[in-house]
């Protein structure tokens, strides 16, 4: 049953941090950050890395927002959070196919005793900097809560003069916003396979679950019947009983490459994290995320096993140009696009949605990761910019003293020391990428 507005409005209004927390669980994070710390605990346990806050909206100055001592506070619950027995059981559940369990006993024994490390915080130049440091399976499950307490803050600060009423309307236009987007979706017709994405920059925790609730009723959830495949939250996931969603990320192959010792291994590292992937996961979530150091290059030289794997997640640059070429390599190999599956997860709303799936529906199997745009869409319901969303992200920027370095398919989502990033593009033979504007 859809939760009515008066529930949010209500809740925001006689905010109490202890009832409403927003990070409440240690599994109020992504699935896939799960999946990869497994990786990284079993195969590179013993690796220090660094996490760093990092705003591409800069004109957001996040420092004169946010008070301090509510993010300290917030922070600090963080690290008092350990894994509930029910939220064990329901992780120990999760298995490949009715068959091999996801996650195994000594990573769940890990993790049922974890409490997240120290952070850092600083306030330069009216922004805050965050950083985690420590070793890798420790410190990389801080990205998603810490991105997610930075937005909820900065939200509750736009909120908090508001009074009762404002509130209820606010929601309510909101709320209408989702489901007008919904009925969009659901007259796109059979075929289409969508999941939320929105954890790290929501509004809310409130305000996600109540999204996830919505394409639930909306779309109907489950692989049968439903075009609402699940959430990448795994509490969301655990509470209302459907799939959680994820495989993995950037940040594998930029720490892989980070502790390369030749330009040789430079080259292979992106690999080298997906072979590890392959025998980690005993063949299951083979999903290529090609564009960490350019997508075209990626294919260019990737091994031939890759070429097998399910599918790929297309995350940054044009969309249409990156699923093209795609295309254009499963054939080249020998592999039948039509059997593939392509998931867009970049800056994706529903007009991009249903141009995407009409394009590419009947040429591969099509499914959408849809993020900051389902779950913290209130431009223009309050005065000014206030509410809208802007690119805020958590990245490892360092691995055993060593930078680490990302290039995307759009320039501007580069990340790293610029001579390094230089250096990196010359390794990948990396040329002229076209600039696009971040949202996102």
């Amino acid at each position: 049953m859809m939760v009515p507005a008066l529930d949010i409005a209500t809740r925001v209004y006689n905010h109490n941090w202890k009832i409403d927390p927003i990070v409440r669980s240690l599994i109020d994070n992504d699935f896939y950050k799960l999946l990869m710390c497994q990786t990284v605990f079993r195969r590179r346990p013993d690796v220090n890395v660094t996490f760093s806050l990092i705003n591409r909206s800069r004109r957001i100055r996040l420092a004169e927002l946010i008070d301090e001592g509510e993010l300290r506070e917030q922070l600090d619950h963080v690290r008092s959070l350990s894994l509930a027995r029910g939220e064990s059981t329901w992780l120990r559940g999760n298995t490949f196919y009715g068959k091999r369990q996801m996650f195994r006993p000594d990573f769940m024994e890990f993790l049922e005793n974890l409490r997240l490390p120290p952070y850092q915080l600083d306030k330069v130049d009216g922004q805050y900097e965050l950083t985690f440091e420590g070793r890798w399976p420790e410190v990389m499950l801080w990205e998603i809560p810490a991105l997610a307490i930075i937005m909820e803050l900065r939200s509750r600060a736009v909120l908090k003069d508001m009074g009762r009423f404002e509130l209820q309307v606010l929601y309510a236009r909101a709320m209408t916003r989702v489901w007008e987007k919904i009925e969009t979706l659901r007259a796109l017709g059979p075929g289409l396979r969508i999941a939320d994405f929105g954890t790290r920059r929501r509004h809310s925790f409130l305000w996600q679950d109540w999204c996830v609730q919505a394409m639930i009723e909306g779309l109907g959830e489950g692989a049968h019947q439903g075009r609402f495949t699940g959430t990448s939250n795994c509490l969301i996931a655990m509470r209302r009983d459907i799939e959680a969603i994820g495989t993995n990320a950037h940040e594998l192959p930029m720490v892989y490459a980070a502790l390369a010792d030749s330009d040789e291994e430079l080259r292979q590292a992106p690999y080298r994290v997906l072979a590890d992937w392959h025998e980690e996961h005993e063949g299951n979530l083979r999903i290529i995320l090609p564009d960490t150091y350019g997508s075209r290059q990626f294919l260019d030289h990737a091994p031939d096993w890759l070429a097998g794997w399910t599918g790929i997640r297309v995350d940054s640059g044009d969309p249409v140009a990156v699923a093209e070429y795609a295309i254009d390599w499963w054939k080249s190999r020998g592999e039948d696009p039509t059997q593939k599956l392509i998931i867009f997860s970049d800056g994706l709303d529903v007009e991009k949605i249903a141009m995407l799936f009409q394009r590419f529906r009947g040429r591969v199997k099509v499914s959408f990761g849809w993020g900051t745009l389902l779950t913290n869409d209130f431009r223009g319901l309050v005065p000014g910019d206030g509410l809208d969303p802007f690119s805020l992200v958590c990245k490892a920027v360092a691995a055993n003293g060593e930078p680490t370095v990302k290039l995307s398919d759009n320039p501007e989502k580069a990340t790293g020391p610029a001579a390094l990033i230089e250096h990196y593009k010359r390794v990948f033979d990396v040329g002229a990428q076209q600039r696009e504007a971040v949202l996102v």
